[in-house]
């Protein structure tokens, strides 16, 4: 059975990681330990809990119809890429909408095979390192001024970053 390592159980009910009414994923392990992180916990990539992704899968399931989609943050999303591309997979069946963060930027993350394999499965990125001295309280959805919302169908298509619209 497939597994993928969390800081905690699936997190319901929030409003703040995406539009919407979403799951979350706090996915455990991160290579960037940003300063300022509020997230710190969920550096260590053998910290948190292994999960079985079928018995999340199951929990998605059942709570779908209350929510619009799933949010993979972290700690870093994409240091568990086969993992997360395949709850991401399960969310688009269902006709949830899958979002991610990343401290990676986009410009990089397309340059790299093994990245976009999940990046190709979620419908907006949030990208960028969290930078203490940019930390903003008045941009939704992310923590400092330079984070930028993409919107991952539309950049792809057009090979150019496309700013999502709120």
């Amino acid at each position: 059975m497939s597994k993928i390592r969390l800081a905690s159980p699936l997190q319901l009910d929030s409003v703040v990681d995406g539009e919407g009414l979403r799951m979350v994923l706090w996915c455990q392990g991160c290579d960037l330990h940003c300063p300022g992180c509020h997230n710190p916990e969920t550096h260590d990539i053998y910290g948190g809990k292994e999960y079985d992704i079928e018995n999340i899968k199951k929990q998605i399931y059942k709570l779908k119809d209350k929510y619009d989609g799933i949010t993979l943050s972290g700690g870093h999303p994409f240091l568990q890429i086969d993992a997360c591309s395949e709850i991401a997979d399960y969310c688009h069946n269902l006709g949830l909408t899958v979002w991610a963060y990343t401290g990676y930027k986009y410009e990089n993350i397309v340059k790299n095979e093994k990245l976009v394999k999940l990046l190709e499965k979620c419908d907006v990125l949030v990208d960028g390192a969290f930078i203490l001295k940019l930390r903003t309280l008045t941009l939704p959805f992310r923590g400092s001024s330079n984070q930028r919302i993409i919107d991952v169908k539309k950049s792809l298509k057009e090979n150019q970053i496309i700013l999502y619209q709120l």
